[in-house]
């Protein structure tokens, strides 16, 4: 029998945010990382797993004003902080909370490393740079690949196997490359994932399982990014030293480089 779960969904709180107008919202300038990105995330996920009532639910407004809440609650108590990471939980009956954690300001626009180009580029211009490690084992696409909630064994099980942290820390600079049962590619641990193919960015389809993140989103629809529709992005087809883009609702993109193949 599936323990119970939550609908999940993490986003970034941060001042920087508002002055970029790819960021704005219906409301105008907005200091949470494409919020409504989130909300139809949340939306399709509720039609995934035929939450009916969590569906009916759901609203801009009031997806932002949990997501405000948690900001101004933290400040109340700790009377700090210019940038949170916002881990938003959504119930089979409706109930959504919103948590906020510290998380250093951004100092640039975060997607701008899905302009580095490995042939031309140092890649340090673009932050520090990932090890990414290559899982020993496939694992298969299912309901909770495909959505993001708080049912996060098959992550943790391909960290554990890769020999890193669980929980895993994004300060530590190191995640897992995950693909399926047909060997396809499908994301990292906390990110999804694009490799550098014929002078551009080549991501994995949603076919293969992988979540359909929304930095993921937002980058294939303004042309950073390319779905793979040739399946190209085998296991096989992974060597130590590719360069690797990852990005998420959170960190935005940053740049990773395969480490082994385990």
């Amino acid at each position: 029998m599936q323990e119970p779960y939550q609908l999940l969904s993490s986003t970034r709180f941060d001042c920087l945010l508002s002055s970029f107008e790819w960021n704005n919202d219906r409301d105008g300038p907005c200091s949470f990382l494409l919020l409504e990105y989130h909300l139809d995330r949340l939306v399709e996920a509720t039609d995934r797993h035929g939450w009916e009532q969590a569906k009916a639910s759901l609203t801009h407004a009031r997806l932002k004003s949990t997501c405000r809440a948690a900001v101004e609650g933290y400040n109340d108590r700790r009377n700090t902080g210019k940038a949170y990471k916002i881990r938003i939980l959504l119930s089979q009956t409706g109930e959504l909370t919103a948590s906020a954690t510290p998380t250093n300001p951004l100092l640039s626009d975060p997607t701008s490393a899905s302009f580095f180009d490995p042939l031309s580029d140092d890649a340090s211009l673009y932050g520090p740079v990932f090890e990414i490690y290559v899982d020993s084992k496939p694992s298969p696409a299912s309901l909770f690949t495909r959505t993001k909630t708080t049912q996060r064994s098959v992550y943790n099980n391909a960290r554990s196997r890769a020999g890193l942290p669980v929980p895993l820390d994004p300060s530590k600079l190191v995640d897992v490359l995950l693909y399926n049962s047909e060997d396809l590619v499908t994301e990292a641990s906390i990110c999804n994932v694009a490799f550098y193919h014929s002078h551009r960015w080549i991501t994995p389809s949603a076919s293969t399982g992988c979540l359909p993140g929304v930095l993921r989103r937002w980058l294939l629809e303004h042309g950073r990014i390319h779905e793979d529709k040739d399946n190209q992005l085998t296991k096989d087809n992974i060597h130590p030293g590719d360069w690797v883009l990852l990005f998420n609702g959170v960190q935005g993109c940053q740049i990773g480089r395969i480490a082994n193949v385990l």
